[in-house]
């Protein structure tokens, strides 16, 4: 595979972008590849700029695809770099795979993901070191593989109706077992 193409939502391609290309450019000169981005349809295509054979990274190709999804589910560019460094990665959970996709469904588990002033949401973040963004139907994590993974267990809870106070003990035991059990540090 030379390329991805990647929708994401027109409203989140000026982000993409950046302010005069700056977001645009450093995806491309760090990594190497190049991205043609129709504004209209909120499509990218995502391709090395060099050919394989001529010192192009196959693995550039999927940390730039990443980084444009990670954009396009609402995280600030800041945030979707992360995704530059080795053993970082993007988990993007679909609410609907969970609940009935209706207004009044998607509204609910929306807000008890965030919590009262963002704190189930802190909560999360804080205890298994990722970033979170909530933005439309998903849920899209950051963080190294054991810390999503924890992040993911905590979110798909909430999604599927879990008391709040139970997946707070889930991630406390988590933090507890990263923290004594060797699991490496974070870099955030």
């Amino acid at each position: 595979m030379s390329f991805f193409a990647v929708n994401i939502p027109r409203e989140r391609v000026g982000v993409l972008i950046g302010p005069g290309g700056s977001v645009k450019k450093k995806i491309e000169e760090t990594l190497g590849v190049r991205l043609k981005i129709d504004s209209n349809m909120g499509s990218v295509v995502i391709e090395l700029a060099k050919p394989v054979e001529e010192g192009g990274d196959p693995v550039a190709l999927f940390k730039a695809r990443d980084i444009v999804r990670a954009i396009g589910r609402g995280f600030s560019p800041e945030r979707a770099f992360k995704l530059f460094e080795d053993g970082i990665i993007l988990s993007i959970i679909d609410i609907t795979d969970y609940v009935k996709k209706n207004r009044n469904n998607l509204i609910r588990v929306r807000a008890r993901l965030i919590g009262r002033e963002g704190r189930t949401r802190k909560i999360i973040e804080e205890t298994t070191h990722t970033y979170l963004s909530i933005y439309g139907d998903t849920v899209a994590i950051i963080g190294e593989e054991e810390d999503v993974k924890a992040a993911e267990e905590a979110v798909i809870s909430i999604i599927e109706g879990a008391p709040h106070s139970s997946v707070y003990r889930m991630l406390d035991s988590y933090a507890r077992r990263r923290k004594l059990g060797g699991l490496r540090p974070s870099r955030f």
